[in-house]
């Protein structure tokens, strides 16, 4: 099965100009047919990959790398391992950015308790 550029775009809801720019950083490399790009299933594939890894936060430099371990034969463990430490890292991140907005979640509604009491008993 082959796919257009646009097909591409509107399966996972991106602009041609960003399938370009996926081309130019080497994320992707769709046969040509005269000027007009051809995907294949495994580019199918990598986009999905790529969507996924920019849901998660990873950077294109990461997806990069990951994509670059999705070649190698040998039954995936190398890209396996990889995206088990940028998982890791990922949600030790993650852990301590949720701390710190728990935190400041506290101390916004502590201050917003304090000022709501204030007015309540300033105005009275």
């Amino acid at each position: 099965m082959h796919y257009t550029i646009s097909d591409l775009a509107k399966a996972f809801d991106l602009t041609p100009r960003t399938l370009r720019h996926y081309e130019e950083l080497t994320l992707l490399s769709p046969k040509r047919d005269g000027t007009n790009r051809i995907y294949s299933k495994q580019d199918y594939a990598k986009i999905a990959l790529i969507c996924r890894g920019k849901r998660l936060g990873f950077s294109l430099e990461e997806i990069k790398e990951f994509l670059n371990l999705y070649d190698v034969n040998d039954h995936q463990v190398n890209q396996m391992s990889y995206l088990l430490e940028k998982c890791e890292d990922k949600l030790a991140r993650l852990q301590v950015q949720k701390q710190d907005i728990n935190r400041t979640l506290s101390e916004l509604t502590d201050i917003k308790s304090q000022i709501e009491s204030y007015l309540k008993t300033s105005r009275n």
